[in-house]
């Protein structure tokens, strides 16, 4: 693989390929507008994989950076799936200083239950205790 770059800068953010994956080609945000999507980056910490100043990846953490964070809107594109991209990615995540001493990190996930496991993601300990508000096609007319 080519030397993979990860970054938080939010200018280097490729708009349309994120907008574009979330809203064709991902389960959880099928449709959602572009305002939706810059609005949600625009109140995020946001995280780019790169693979030659080529936008490769994306993840997406939503904190108030002392408490509490919620893991988000996490892809690799198809070309560079089993390259590794994804775990570096979420290690990214999990390394950045802002995000140490959380009290609760959550995320939601259909699939990749190995790859945050590595990183200590387990089933809520105390599911009775969490509740949620779900509306999983808010965004499909």
């Amino acid at each position: 693989m080519d030397q993979l770059h990860i970054s938080t800068e939010r200018e280097a953010l490729d708009l349309d390929l994120i907008h574009q994956f979330l809203s064709e080609r991902s389960t959880w945000a099928r449709g959602i507008p572009r305002a939706t999507v810059e609005r949600a980056i625009n109140n995020s910490l946001c995280f780019g994989a790169y693979l030659d100043g080529r936008q490769v990846g994306f993840a997406r953490v939503t904190t108030d950076y002392a408490t509490f964070a919620y893991l988000a809107d996490v892809f690799v594109v198809e070309a560079q799936r089993g390259q590794g991209v994804s775990k570096a990615l979420v290690a990214a995540v999990m390394a950045h200083p802002d995000l140490q001493g959380l009290r609760r990190f959550m995320l939601a996930t259909s699939d990749a239950h190995s790859l945050y496991a590595r990183h200590g993601f387990t089933p809520p300990a105390r599911p009775a205790s969490l509740m949620e508000r779900y509306f999983p096609d808010i965004y499909v007319n």
